[in-house]
């Protein structure tokens, strides 16, 4: 992905931020009373997400050029489990669809959907605040699936574990509900093999995406 690109979804991330921020502030003006952070919690969130891959591509068969994934905005919802009043896990759900091209030479190679649940542990700092960041690490399992060749007469990606860095913050608005803010950076490789008429050629590609989350939690 180009640095424009990167910058884009970076500056659309934050003016969605802003516009949920200015929410969330006439949500407190009505009301002060929230449901500070405690062991025990079940917290459901609905996001909308960005994912941004980060890739890098070699192959020993290929001497020249390299893949590039687009970017892709979708839902996504994950479930939360507070084990102590600090400490939570976190599960994330969605399925985001890249389109693929190699470049120099530029060969069309279709496009791919990426389903990666990520199941990561986490510490939340001033749980009893109504801002509360918190930090996280993980593990990671991503399918890749509904493969399609483009100009290729064939293509496929392994399926792998990688593992993910979190980093974030709640914000209570009102009673169970609260604001979150949510970066990720999931570390993915996978090999992928595609045939462009030569014969089959195998290329490691590390994905490598940021995630860039905003959206809504409700507490149980």
């Amino acid at each position: 992905m180009t640095f424009s690109g990167k910058l884009m979804a970076a500056a659309a991330t934050f003016a969605l931020l802003g516009s949920l921020m200015t929410v969330s502030g006439a949500a407190q003006a009505r009301s002060d009373e929230y449901k500070p952070k405690q062991a025990g919690d079940i917290v459901i969130r609905a996001r909308g997400i960005a994912m941004v891959p980060d890739e890098e591509t070699s192959s020993n068969q290929l001497t020249t050029g390299g893949g590039e994934l687009n970017n892709d905005y979708v839902p996504e919802v994950d479930f939360s489990y507070f084990i102590t009043d600090n400490i939570a896990v976190e599960l994330i759900a969605a399925t985001t669809k890249h389109d693929l091209k190699w470049q120099n030479p530029d060969v069309d190679l279709g496009s791919v959907m990426l389903l990666p649940p990520t199941l990561t542990l986490q510490y939340h700092f001033m749980p009893k605040e109504r801002f509360s960041p918190y930090l996280g690490a993980g593990i990671n399992y991503t399918f890749f699936y509904d493969e399609k060749p483009g100009a290729a007469q064939s293509i496929s990606y392994d399926d792998g574990f990688g593992y993910a860095l979190q980093a974030g913050f709640d914000y209570a608005i009102s009673g169970p509900w609260s604001l979150n803010v949510d970066v990720k950076k999931v570390f993915l490789n996978t090999t992928i093999t595609t045939n462009v008429g030569s014969g089959p050629i195998n290329v490691d590609a590390d994905l490598d995406p940021w995630v860039f989350g905003i959206g809504v939690g409700y507490r149980f």
